[in-house]
């Protein structure tokens, strides 16, 4: 009779449990990117700069190329700065104190126009490291520049940047990791991350109403230098880019310069990874139009606004190299 008296509160933590576990993977099942919203300025223009591939602590002229992002980006007048990865060589960061992270990064890029955001992607080389140091919030009570996620939605509202963590995508640093060690906690299994980053990033692009939509990753999609085009990311993520009409994709990994067009869709892929280390003297055929190359140092500009991009590399001096821009046709409805 006693235990009769305890059936509805049993039933009833019962229900909540159910209601807890079931919450739990509906979360899971509706994750989302994490989504970061960016001011444009009043004239309705958002100017920034990519580079990648750069943290040598000032070695391999990373100090000059920053010297001349510095002068550019105060004649711009950047919203903020993008890093397509290998933020920390050769092996990433120790853990939230090692000191690369300064010589590296905060005492490199001194330039007053410098001092904006910066929104960071991993690269093969972090992943090297301890990557959930290099994630961590630490880094940001220390320079409130920083903001390094594996993939995340810098939204300014005429242009949706879409960053990926192009790495886990990478079979072989699974299965040939040769003397490497790869840092994969919270990754593991690849399967399953796999397919849930590309779930996540199908639905963010998908809802996307901006005027301009920019995927940015470690790895190239199409490459002409030493590392080439990433068969994974063709076979695994160009469909999706096609499908979505995503307009740039933009990547380092190769230690050089380079636009790329499709020939069969309107993507255009551009290659900024020339921010310390360069010079592999590596040019191969590619499937697609190569448009420019450079096998030398330095980095690139951005500069959107609703119907217009121009995007211009420059080199260790700062000299242009090359200018490209794109207009595009604003669907209108009555």
């Amino acid at each position: 009779m006693a235990g009769d008296l305890h059936k509805p509160q049993a039933l009833a933590l019962v229900l909540m449990v159910i209601a807890e576990i079931s919450l739990f993977f509906s979360i899971i099942a509706n994750a989302e990117l994490q989504r970061f919203h960016h001011p444009m300025k009043n004239n309705d223009l958002v100017s920034l700069l990519v580079i990648g591939d750069w943290g040598r602590n000032g070695n391999y002229n990373q100090s000059q190329v920053a010297a001349q992002m510095g002068k550019v980006g105060e004649e711009l007048d950047i919203d903020f700065v993008i890093s397509t990865g290998d933020n920390f060589y050769e092996d990433g960061l120790v853990g939230v104190h090692d000191n690369k992270f300064a010589d590296s990064f905060t005492n490199i890029y001194t330039a007053k126009s410098l001092q904006k955001q910066w929104y960071s992607v991993l690269g093969n080389h972090d992943y090297r490291g301890d990557v959930v140091a290099q994630l961590s919030s630490v880094f940001r009570k220390i320079d409130n520049r920083w903001l390094c996620m594996r993939s995340f939605i810098v939204d300014t509202q005429i242009v949706e940047f879409f960053f990926v963590d192009t790495t886990p995508l990478v079979l072989k640093y699974w299965v040939q990791p040769e003397d490497h060690h790869y840092d994969w906690r919270d990754v593991a299994p690849r399967p399953q991350y796999v397919a849930n980053l590309l779930k996540d990033l199908d639905a963010a692009l998908k809802e996307s109403t901006a005027e301009w939509k920019v995927v940015v990753g470690h790895h190239p999609i199409r490459s002409v230098s030493e590392h080439g085009d990433t068969e994974e990311l063709l076979e695994l993520l160009l469909p999706m880019l096609k499908a979505n009409e995503v307009d740039l994709y933009l990547n380092g990994h190769d230690h050089c310069l380079e636009h790329i067009s499709s020939i069969d869709s309107p993507i255009q892929y551009f290659t900024s990874g020339a921010g310390s280390k360069a010079w592999r003297g590596v040019r191969k055929q590619n499937a697609d139009d190569l448009k420019f190359f450079y096998d030398g140092q330095g980095f690139m500009s951005m500069n959107f606004t609703k119907t217009d991009v121009k995007i211009v590399f420059y080199d260790v001096n700062g000299q242009s190299l090359y200018p490209w821009n794109m207009t595009k046709q604003l669907n209108t409805f009555m």
